[in-house]
């Protein structure tokens, strides 16, 4: 059940990327998001994710995002923790990819969103064989 979960996620995840639909895709955040590992900052808090979503939909900067593996780390009925790799693929044809790790909780309106996301630096990334090399 965990993993038919993450996979819906991930699924609105690329659908609202690919659509440019950014209410469906903030609707996937929760306001008390807390986002680390991003080089340069401690937290990205919703407002932030917000907004830099908000530029990156209306200048349609994004074509894509895809997620290869996936690793289970904890579940409860309302919370999910786990794994995977992500990519990004820009309108100009650029790509961004790195490990993430997702804690998704299913909110009190029945919707689930992201709580925390860690982007995880590359040596754990090999270490999880998200990353050939390990």
């Amino acid at each position: 059940m965990s993993e038919e979960i993450i996979q819906h996620w991930l699924h609105e995840v690329s659908r609202t990327v690919a659509a440019n639909d950014l209410t469906g895709h903030l609707n996937l955040i929760s306001r008390r998001v807390a986002l680390s590992g991003v080089p340069g900052f401690e937290t990205i808090g919703y407002d932030d994710w917000a907004r830099q979503c908000t530029h990156e939909f209306n200048q349609r900067l994004i074509r894509s995002v895809q997620y290869r593996g996936l690793k289970l780390r904890a579940a409860t009925p309302e919370r999910i923790m786990f794994k995977t790799y992500e990519t990004v693929t820009a309108t100009d044809g650029g790509q961004n990819s790195q490990g993430i790790e997702v804690l998704i909780e299913k909110e009190p309106d029945g919707v689930w969103r992201v709580v925390q996301e860690r982007i995880l630096p590359e040596a754990e990334s090999r270490h999880d064989g998200f990353i050939p090399g390990a």
